[in-house]
């Protein structure tokens, strides 16, 4: 990210994806939230966030070069710079430019990603100097993922709706396939339908708190989530994927968040490399290749 003074006139900022590393759904709260625990990873697929100030005019102007995307004020980018320049008295305008990569209703955090990245991408731009913990009291208030792509740490244990945040030591960085069938997944859709399944089920693992990953098999050992016990039966499509992902040779594979992304675990580029040569040719697939974001 370009760093941020009074002669910087505009600001990139790269919004990575998420994956989950295991994802339990606990008891539904008064206020309509799931409490959840998960570990989110970044990974190396970006979406490119470009921010320019506007003395010429007054608002936000907000572009994406994806156009199934929504460029009004339901954009959490745009909420995101709303945000901040009301509470922070910024009266010029801003334009928001976004390279998108990451697919939506894919369960891979894209929305929330840019959403944080604006958040971040502001604070330069304008000299705000609010600290990450700031920025992500300010970030809950757009999403319950958002707070997590604030923070520099990329990995983290999350609890509450995922805003209550640990960071987590990734010692063992791996190569994950990412398949998107091209399938949007409604997030309210899943919790709804888990919440009637769960009503009628006994629950069959918990996600814990661990402090560190140190080996793969700490990671592919962790591999549960309950949304697969609603999606699944919904989209058998999405379930034949996962376990393709298998047969070509994944450590693990996942649903990622509420879907419809599954993502396999890979020792190695060439292995991850091999899956995608084999699932490459699938009508209707994207195909991603990342590794998780390293500590910094």
């Amino acid at each position: 990210m370009s760093q941020g003074d009074t002669a910087v006139d505009f600001v990139q900022v790269l919004a990575p994806a998420k994956i989950n590393l295991g994802l339990s759904i606990l008891a539904k709260r008064s206020d309509g939230y799931h409490e959840i625990r998960t570990f989110f990873q970044k990974v190396t697929l970006f979406d490119e966030i470009t921010i320019r100030r506007n003395p010429f005019q007054s608002g936000i102007s907000l572009t994406i070069d994806d156009p199934s995307v929504p460029s009004d004020g339901s954009n959490l980018a745009a909420q995101a710079a709303a945000l901040l320049m009301r509470d922070c008295g910024i009266d010029c305008g801003i334009t928001i430019h976004i390279k998108k990569r990451i697919p939506i209703g894919a369960g891979l955090g894209g929305g929330s990603s840019n959403a944080a990245a604006t958040l971040l991408g502001i604070n330069c731009l304008f000299n705000l100097n609010f600290s990450e913990e700031t920025l992500r009291q300010r970030a809950v208030q757009l999403g319950a993922d958002v707070p997590f792509f604030v923070m520099s740490a990329p990995t983290a244990y999350a609890a509450g709706i995922g805003e209550q945040l640990t960071p987590v030591q990734m010692r063992v960085p791996f190569w994950t396939l990412i398949v998107f069938p091209n399938i949007p997944i409604a997030t309210a859709w899943a919790y709804a339908t888990w919440s009637k399944y769960n009503s009628l089920t006994k629950r069959e693992k918990h996600i814990k708190y661990i402090a560190s990953f140190d080996t793969l098999e700490d990671v592919v050992s962790n591999l549960w989530n309950d949304f697969e016990q609603v999606v699944f039966p919904a989209y058998p499509q999405i379930q034949q994927l996962r376990d393709r992902l298998l047969n070509c040779g994944a450590r693990g594979a996942l649903l990622s968040g509420s879907g419809s992304s599954v993502f396999g675990v890979f020792e190695s580029y060439a292995a991850c490399a091999s899956a995608h040569k084999v699932l490459g040719n699938e009508v209707g697939l994207r195909l991603f290749i990342a590794q998780t974001v390293p500590q910094s």
